[in-house]
């Protein structure tokens, strides 16, 4: 199939590590130019390096976005726009909040979950739409959680901020489907990434047992008795941003082995 992302222009928010690492990586593999961005330039240079020499496309560049502040978003995206002509595609990533349960919350971590994993979307999206609309269209993918179908235990920043973007990308692809703007919003479930082996480390902590013995138990939950690997999640994100997806938007996926049976 052919993904028609060869001189499209994709910019992959937390994207030196993990799952938007991943994500950036088969966009590159797919011939597009690739801009990912972080608030660690180390880490970034390194990814930068690390997806040119696994994809041989040497168009993969990188900006330092703090995603909580509005100014540097904006820059950002004015600063690819100024090179590159236009936004193609824009996938929205950000870490995981922390975990704990409601009574361990207090309002800066509320307020920190909320501008890095809600508003910052929305920041984002406000300024690419306008250029999307000026070029005939584009494609945006919200990454979110499993929690957008199901609660996840001692993760409640999570289930509450998660649901959140579901209801902006459904909202949005009403308002800008006749621009051609397709958005939709993919939720990672049992995925081995390193926020998933941390997660098990602090469950087996408290569990007084070993990570491996909450992983083999966690697989034997999952239907395909596996954890997912970052490229299986990443090719479902490529194919919404793709020119092969012509007409599923407001749409909300979970990648997750069949994990969550919930609707």
């Amino acid at each position: 199939m052919d993904m028609q992302l060869q001189h499209k222009t994709v910019l992959v928010t937390a994207g030196s590590k993990g799952l938007g690492n991943a994500i950036a990586t088969e966009f590159a593999k797919e011939g597009a130019t690739v801009f990912i961005s972080s608030r660690n330039e180390e880490n970034l240079k390194r990814a930068v390096k690390e997806i040119k020499e696994a994809t041989a496309n040497p168009n993969v560049e990188y900006y330092v976005c703090n995603m909580k502040d509005a100014d540097a978003i904006k820059q950002m995206i004015l600063s690819i726009v100024e090179r590159e002509g236009k936004v193609d595609v824009l996938i929205n990533n950000a870490g995981g909040p922390p975990a704990g349960s409601f009574l361990e919350m207090d309002d800066e971590s509320w307020y920190h979950a909320f501008e890095l994993n809600l508003l910052s979307f929305v920041r984002t999206i406000r300024e690419v739409v306008p250029h999307m609309k000026q070029h005939g269209g584009g494609k945006i993918v919200n990454i979110a959680s499993s929690s957008i179908k199901q609660a996840l235990d001692n993760l409640v920043l999570s289930n509450t901020m998660r649901p959140g973007i579901v209801g902006l990308s459904k909202t949005l692809a009403q308002e800008l489907s006749e621009d051609n703007i397709l958005i939709n919003t993919v939720g990672p479930g049992s995925v081995k990434t390193d926020r998933v082996l941390d997660l098990n480390k602090k469950k087996a902590d408290k569990l007084q047992t070993s990570p491996e013995d909450i992983m083999a138990k966690a697989e034997q939950n999952i239907p395909m008795k596996r954890y997912g690997k970052p490229e299986e999640f990443a090719k479902a994100i490529v194919f919404l941003a793709s020119g092969a997806n012509t007409y599923i938007t407001g749409q909300a996926l979970i990648v997750d082995g069949g994990l969550v049976k919930a609707l």
